[in-house]
């Protein structure tokens, strides 16, 4: 790695691909023995702007590379050097197998030795580490990946290594080889007066007078060459000591001598832009960023460089809390402040160089036009010299990516750097060490607190319900909010409830934030984001509008565009990095409300009738698919058989697996599925809306979400009768009946349900008669009507038993056997649930099999025979447990704590019912206030638990 990237096996030097792979390669090398993540490779390898298959790329070169060093390891084999780690890859080395190890391994070794007292061995093994370069880092990587950090850090270590190797030698006896390995570096970095002065000082000791002044000379000349300096206070002192003042220096050959350089004058510039005098909030932020001044800039001691990485979405206030903190902050930075527009953003695309950047800065430090050096290299170096012991405070705003800014960050102590950016700057945290800051949406007071401070305090508190809705229709956007303000100040006459009535009348569009002026025109300011898109990146933005919210996952994004989910993956970390996209949990995405009003305009106008429905169509069967697979998951033998069409090729619906991941994926996504409901109701697809609203009938009623079931089943219900589909409107008639009767609304719960009964008997359908017996069954126990349940559970056992359907036989006679304990016919409720355990364990239906057990402990527990109780309601705990069924393993746990309190074991009972509590709350569970207010009972009981069993 100190050089050119080379590798052996077995004495046999290695081909190593192509540029790309001996990249790769070089970067799990330098970090040998430490997780290298995805995106840091997708980063070093093709910087800001990597390929919608870079991933799969990635991904190709690891397997090359693993076969390269292993060929004879099959793939993960346990041992491999290469493995995954942390979501990226590792690549593990010793000492004696990679020279950076070894380099450090050494460099280590000197110092430790260094500190015991023994600096001739320390100097030694010092050289012996810098006898292992060969050449700048990673020499052989492509010339644009070459100087990334990660290997330029290396760089600066070995120069940081060879300049403690020169000043330990100089302390003690000089190793015969130092002199010419720091010739080596010397060479390399010929602007380094340090490391210059050092080598100066090394070869006087050893003797080679003549040539210690011919690095002076040599130096002194570079520098007025190349950066119109004079040597600094190091070398000129350096000089002094080989050239005492009584020693005339040796004559040197006569040659032109370069002008004299004349000394560049101290100017202390002040660039800051204007403070915004309206400027409001963000104060969570600014004590964040305020612990990042460097703790010398008050007493003058110098300070860790420092660079603060402010990014966000367009509109949201970087720019003004850059500047507002600069303008706090600039007395602590006596030198001066440097402050640059990049443009990286710019709508014209007349972005400012780096190149142009640095001119502008030479010349606010005082540097003559003439005597600004041409190429970037020299320019960066003046710049830094320049900067060089002095405290600055540099404001670089509009950065595009990471290489739009290195060559503009100091490279001493003392100095702060605040840059800002659309996107995320990965590469400067991970380079340079940046403090990123990702700026949201203000917080409601401070949303609240802007609209004070531009339209005074009385107007905004004579309006606190137009208050409320301007802000939340601007979605807290400083942009948004600053418009809108603009207008309501230009018409101090209008009362703000017009403004946010015509807010609403603008609802899903952009018109209430248009204006003349494009910095303050949220179209505009967002098309100058949009317009940097690569047009795949552009194309999934646009269709990701149509999705109906509020968060997206990779897999249903993939589903909308048609595209596979690596390459899903790669776009939508792209539109994350552009700040268009919030990622806010792992491949979880959601829009700002104004950038999705944006996405809509663009889809609108952009993408034709035929692809916005295929979108939808893609989009609806992931949805429909996946729940029904989660359904499935969880209750194999309860799911509605429906009529589904296949899903189109290019949907891809998730392949769950588990019940546990069943049930995860149904949580993560029930806002979006109860949406979806709704939106594919609306786009013309009413079968995906009654079939997705049948499909999470059990898990929304088991969750306790009782109105929502109702709200989506309502609309499942319009959906079918508008295509005039009989059996949609019977399932949506059941579905809906059932949610009315949880809810205690009786009388449209018996019509939805016999409506149900009707057409599934006029269809034939007996699989949906007997369920509709059972829920008509059910509305009866809960009104205490238990003879009339039993009449409705006898036919619906008849339905099950002529279509053989032996799971539904079992849970309508655990059914009986619970309307009998209702009753109090516990012997006959014990001989009906013994049949169900018996016929749900003979089919292999665990759940069913635990539900009667839960109820055969409760006929045990009321006939007194508590250990019988206890020991079906364990079972049925096991199952549920291994199942994931929480909201029944809450229900046993309730019945279990009764018969501990029946048995007189009041701690026991208190922690059943507690556990039970805790699950019911997780879940939001509206059973948890009942067994709250019975807890409540008990909390503070003053008597012995032994009283407490009557």
């Amino acid at each position: 790695m100190l050089g050119p990237v080379r590798a052996w096996r077995d004495d046999v030097e290695l081909e190593l691909g192509p540029p790309k792979q001996r990249a790769l390669l070089a970067l799990l090398l330098v970090r040998a023995g430490q997780p290298v993540a995805l995106g840091e490779i997708v980063d070093v390898l093709w910087a800001q702007d990597p390929p919608s298959t870079a991933v799969n790329v990635v991904h190709r070169h690891v397997g090359s590379v693993r076969r390269l060093l292993e060929p004879d390891l099959p793939a993960r084999a346990e041992g491999s050097r290469l493995v995954r780690s942390s979501g990226g890859y590792r690549l593990n080395a010793e000492a004696d197998t990679l020279d950076l190890l070894r380099f450090r391994h050494l460099s280590d070794s000197a110092r430790r030795t260094a500190e015991a007292g023994e600096p001739e061995r320390a100097a030694e093994l010092f050289s012996r580490a810098l006898a292992l370069w060969q050449g700048p880092t990673a020499t052989g990587v492509p010339a644009e990946i070459q100087p990334h950090p990660v290997f330029s850090g290396v760089d600066r270590e070995l120069l940081a290594v060879a300049k403690e190797a020169a000043a330990t030698a100089l302390a003690s006896e000089i190793p015969e080889q130092l002199p010419t390995l720091l010739q080596q570096f010397a060479a390399q970095h010929t602007l380094d007066e340090t490391l210059q002065a050092q080598l100066i000082r090394v070869l006087a000791t050893t003797g080679r007078r003549a040539e210690a002044l011919k690095v002076f000379s040599t130096a002194r000349d570079r520098l007025a060459e190349q950066l119109g300096v004079t040597p600094g206070p190091e070398l000129r002192a350096a000089h002094r000591e080989v050239v005492p003042r009584s020693t005339p220096a040796p004559a040197e050959p006569v040659r032109p001598s370069p002008p004299a350089a004349r000394p560049i004058p101290a100017v202390r510039p002040a660039q800051l832009p204007p403070d915004l005098p309206a400027f409001s909030g963000r104060h969570a932020e600014l004590a964040g960023i305020q612990t990042l001044l460097p703790e010398g800039a008050e007493t003058g001691s110098p300070a860790p460089l420092v660079i603060s990485a402010i990014d966000g979405m367009a509109g949201i206030g970087k720019t003004a809390l850059a500047v507002h903190w600069a303008h706090r902050i600039a007395h602590r930075f006596p030198d001066g402040q440097l402050y640059a527009n990049l443009r990286g953003f710019d709508p014209t695309g007349s972005m400012m160089s780096p190149n142009e950047a640095l001119r502008a800065f030479l010349h606010a430090l005082g540097v003559p036009p003439s005597r600004v050096p041409t190429g970037l290299d020299a320019k960066t170096a003046l710049y830094r010299s320049l900067l060089a012991g002095r405290r600055m405070l540099i404001l670089l705003d509009n950065v595009v990516d990471s290489q739009h800014v290195r060559p503009l960050l100091p490279g001493s102590p003392g100095c702060l750097t605040i840059v800002t950016s659309r996107n995320q700057l990965h590469g400067l945290i991970a380079g340079e060490g940046a403090r990123p800051l990702t700026l949201g949406p203000l917080s409601p007071a401070e949303s609240h607190e802007a609209l004070v401070r531009r339209l005074g305090t009385d107007r905004v508190a004579a309006e606190p319900r137009a208050v409320a809705t301007i802000i939340r229709l601007c979605g807290r956007l400083p942009l948004a909010l600053a418009v809108v303000a603009a207008r309501a100040a230009t018409r101090p006459s209008f009362p703000l409830s017009s403004v946010a009535a015509a807010l609403r009348e603008s609802q899903g569009n952009l018109d209430a934030f248009a204006g003349a002026d494009p910095s303050t025109d949220a179209r505009s300011v967002f098309s100058w984001s949009y317009r940097t898109l690569e047009p795949e990146a552009a194309r999934l933005f646009r269709l990701l509008a149509l999705h109906p919210g509020p968060e997206v996952s990779t897999a249903a994004a993939a589903s909308l565009a048609g595209l596979p989910l690596r390459v899903t993956r790669a776009l939508l970390a792209a539109l994350t990095r552009a700040h268009l996209l919030v990622e806010h949990a792992p491949g979880r995405h959601t829009f700002h409300d104004l950038l999705r009003a944006y996405a809509m305009e663009l889809v609108q106008d952009h993408d034709t009738d035929e692809v916005r429905r295929d979108a939808r169509h893609r989009m609806f069967d992931h949805y429909l698919h996946t729940a029904r697979t989660a359904a499935t998951l969880l209750a194999p033998y309860r799911t509605e058989p429906l009529p589904l069409s296949p899903a189109r090729p290019d949907a891809a619906p998730e392949h769950l697996g588990r019940q546990d991941r069943a049930e995860a994926w149904l949580s993560a996504e029930r806002a979006v599925l109860l949406s979806v409901v709704e939106h594919a109701r609306d786009h013309g697809f009413p079968s995906h809306a009654w079939q997705l609203a049948v499909t999470l009938e059990l898990f929304l009623d088991r969750r306790g979400h009782w109105q929502e079931q109702t709200a989506i089943q309502r609309g499942a219900l319009g959906a079918a009768r508008a295509l005039s589909d009989r059996l949609g409107q019977a399932h949506s008639h059941r579905t809906l009946g059932f949610a009315e009767g949880r809810l205690g609304r009786y009388e449209e719960a018996y019509g939805h349900l016999e409506r149900a009964l009707e057409l599934f008997t006029e269809l034939g359908e007996r699989g949906g008669q007997a369920r509709t017996l059972r829920a008509l069954a059910f509305l009866s126990n809960r009104q205490g009507r238990h003879q009339e349940a039993l009449d409705h559970y006898r036919p619906a056992l008849d339905h099950y038993r002529a279509s053989a359907h032996i799971s539904g036989q079992a849970s309508v006679l655990n059914e009986i056997g619970w309307t009998h304990v209702l009753r109090g016919e516990y012997e006959q409720a014990l001989a009906h649930c013994r049949q169900a355990v018996e016929l749900h364990r003979r089919i292999g239906d665990p759940s069913g099999e635990a539900a009667a057990l839960d109820s055969l402990g409760y006929a045990y527990h009321h006939l007194g025979r508590y250990e019988h109780a206890l020991s079906s309601y364990g079972r049925a705990l096991r199952v549920y447990r291994e199942i994931s069924d929480r909201y029944l393993e809450a229900d046993t746990l309730h019945h279990q704590g009764d018969t501990r309190l029946a048995q007189g074991d009041l701690a026991t009972a208190l922690t059943d019912w507690r556990r039970a509590l805790e699950i019911l709350q997780e879940l939001n569970h509206p059973d948890a206030r009942v067994l709250d207010g019975k807890l409540g009972q008990y909390r503070q009981w003053p008597q012995p638990a032994s009283t407490l069993s009557g």
